[in-house]
């Protein structure tokens, strides 16, 4: 049987909407289609049966379909080479960095080091510089990998070229590192969600408080995710849309680049953040086409699924990590657990009951941290008030969503300070 007599095709239901899509399967995955499903099966072939075991790798045996044939994308390295996206990059590199010393010694001699990367990378012969490592405590400890400004700036020109292609591919409740959605969105949508499971707040027999609402959460954390990501099923999965050559040349570089023998990539990378979605793609439509599960939001590795049965959480669960094998990844047998909707669970730095949230204390702290950070930077003349104002403006953003009003009235307060 060959590619096309293995496509199947099947229908997305857009929570947000009414608008749904057709998307192929062709091999081992998934990927949208602009074509309408009008019910008639003559058109498609016959629809997949969902119910079946997939096995632990996604969409590995599949009901034939009829001819649609999955879009892929070709030539595309000589668009990534052009000055107008590699200018388009380095603008996107520099914002919010323009003090960075890396920055200005870029800038020096800003068309000629262009014109460079351009001649390297249409030559074939552009190598990465070494990453440069160091610790942060966010508010845990993580190894951040940095790579250089020119290296980021080729990261900035790959993405402009091959997201816009991926984006169609990705579920509605995928919410990291995507244009118009990330965390706001992604809590704005837990809302939504905990009301519709819970029949908006409809209390379990023999309530004592208001707040003892029926429903429950799985919060589930995929076990070291960036370091275990494995570089060829990565790229098998890039393969099955892009088909230029020297684009996968190139992807395949900046991965070795961390030196990581076949697995893992960079913390502070953008095209580790683009990857990370495009991985656990196989994931969401596992969740969302196999076990037909409604209530589901990711936010990289981070994913919650709520429902009024604890029963069928636990199935989900298992059967999550049953198919998260086949690509080499496993839920944290510590993180992954199930609460009672009503006791809250912690996502995206809030714990999140039905009637409020409440930010989470070693966030507050290390926000609290940065600020006097900000103030000896900018004493020293390292970092403008303008730049701390969006800093600060863009996490007092993130505290609304949670029951905050004091504590934005106590940092507007010493951000005042700061700037006489």
């Amino acid at each position: 049987m060959n590619k096309l007599q293995e496509s199947a095709v099947y229908r997305d239901f857009n929570l947000n909407d009414n608008y749904s899509k057709t998307f192929a399967v062709i091999g081992n995955g998934p990927f949208y289609e602009n074509a309408n499903w009008n019910g008639d099966n003559r058109k498609f072939g016959r629809k997949p049966n969902l119910n079946r075991n997939l096995g632990a790798f996604p969409f590995n045996s599949l009901e034939p379909a009829g001819t649609l044939i999955m879009k892929t994308y070709g030539n595309l390295y000589e668009k990534l080479c052009c000055m107008e996206n590699l200018r388009l990059a380095y603008k996107k590199v520099r914002k919010g960095k323009s003090n960075k010393w890396y920055t200005k010694e870029f800038e020096s001699d800003l068309e000629n080091n262009l014109l460079k990367l351009k001649q390297e990378l249409q030559n074939l012969t552009y190598e990465p510089r070494p990453l440069r490592t160091f610790v942060i405590r966010d508010p845990k400890s993580r190894v951040i990998s940095a790579s250089a400004f020119r290296d980021r700036v080729v990261h900035h020109a790959l993405c402009n070229i091959i997201e816009p292609i991926s984006e169609k591919m990705f579920i509605f409740d995928s919410y990291a590192n995507r244009k118009g959605k990330g965390t706001h969105a992604a809590i704005k949508r837990f809302d939504e969600f905990k009301r519709k499971v819970s029949r908006n707040g409809r209390l379990v027999n023999g309530a004592k408080f208001d707040s003892m609402v029926i429903g429950y959460v799985l919060k589930a954390d995929i076990r070291h995710y960036f370091q275990e990501v494995n570089h060829c099923i990565l790229l098998g999965m890039l393969k099955r849309k892009i088909q230029d050559e020297k684009i996968l040349r190139l992807i395949q570089t900046i991965l070795d680049n961390h030196k990581t023998f076949g697995k893992g990539m960079a913390i502070g990378n953008l095209t580790s953040q683009f990857f990370a979605n495009v991985y656990l793609n196989e994931l969401d439509y596992f969740v969302k086409h196999t076990l037909r599960a409604k209530y589901y939001i990711r936010y990289v590795d981070d994913f919650v699924i709520l429902e009024r049965s604890k029963e069928k959480l636990e199935f989900y669960k298992n059967r999550i990590n049953e198919f998260l094998k086949g690509i080499k990844l496993e839920l944290h047998p510590e993180k992954s657990k199930i609460y009672p909707l009503h006791k809250g669970v912690t996502f995206l730095g809030f714990r999140i009951f039905y009637y409020h949230k409440l930010l989470k204390k070693s966030n507050m702290k290390h926000f609290m941290k940065r600020l006097g950070d900000f103030s000896e930077l900018h004493s020293r003349g390292e970092i403008s008030s303008v730049e701390i104002e969006e800093r600060v403006d863009g996490w007092l953003a993130y505290a609304t969503h949670g029951n905050t009003y004091r504590l934005r009235e106590n940092i507007i307060s010493r951000l005042g300070e700061l700037m006489d």
